[in-house]
């Protein structure tokens, strides 16, 4: 029998059953990219989460390629849980424990190959948590290197140079996220921006608050506002969207660096 055909490629999905078995070994990276699909105010897609996590991934699973990484990039997963977005319409969710149960799945089949790390490319706040509880199941159940990471390190406007402050709270549709989507898919940006919708107060805290503050809170995004942002996409840009993609990139890359890499103990 002849050796099965294998595409010049890098998304799993495109390949056959018997070229994946072929092309794959307990050295390659499973790279999947999980977003969202939910409200981001009324300029953003509702896709923007999964629109990022995408971009993100596919880049940095071709650049570590290019080096000599066996990265693959897994489809990827758009219904996620974002139930803080439950009361605006168009906003497609699952519940956690239904999100876990996929994720073990497709963990399990992961594992019916000969790879055995897989690498999730985060585009949204609302399943850090359970990714966690989710990179352990699959280490417990199926043996897999298991990991988690969020497609950037996120870019809060900062009040410099024309940027607005967010005063460290633009964590939904506000500057950054805004930007980056300008950058990617400028034709699914509405021209005009909502208005400046900063937490001042929560702002404020010490100890309560977003980005890694200690003390967390139960929340839905309509709490701070009926826009559904949580930030200032005021001055936004495709520029600065530019930029912080490549940080993303360069992030997500050298990260499935380490991961190539990783041994216990």
């Amino acid at each position: 029998m002849s050796a099965p055909f294998v595409p010049v490629t890098r998304r799993w999905a495109d390949l056959s059953g018997p070229a994946l078995v072929a092309a794959t070994s307990e050295r390659s990276i499973a790279v999947v990219p999980i977003g969202a699909i939910e409200h981001h105010g009324p300029h953003l897609p509702l896709r923007t989460d999964a629109l990022v996590a995408e971009a993100v991934a596919s880049a940095a699973v071709e650049r570590v390629a290019a080096s000599g990484i066996d990265a693959w990039l897994l489809p990827t997963i758009e219904y996620a849980k974002s139930d803080e977005h439950y009361w605006a319409p168009g906003t497609l969710w699952v519940e956690g424990t239904t999100l876990l149960d996929q994720l073990v799945e497709i963990g399990r089949s992961i594992a019916m190959t000969p790879v055995r790390t897989v690498a999730f490319v985060n585009g949204h706040g609302g399943n850090v948590m359970l990714l966690g509880w989710a990179n352990r199941e699959l280490r417990r159940r199926f043996g897999l290197r298991s990991f988690s990471m969020p497609a950037g390190a996120g870019a809060a406007g900062d009040g410099l140079d024309g940027r607005p402050d967010e005063l460290g709270q633009g964590i939904h549709a506000g500057f950054g996220e805004t930007s980056v989507v300008m950058h990617l898919a400028p034709h699914l940006v509405a021209p005009e921006m909502p208005p400046r919708n900063v937490p001042e107060k929560i702002a404020g805290m010490t100890h309560i608050g977003f980005n890694r503050k200690p003390v967390m809170f139960g929340w839905t995004s309509d709490d701070f506002g009926p826009t559904g942002v949580i930030g200032d996409p005021t001055g936004a840009n495709a520029e600065v969207g530019r930029m912080i993609f490549e940080s993303g990139v360069d992030f997500v890359a050298e990260a499935l660096v380490e991961i190539d890499g990783f041994e216990f103990g």
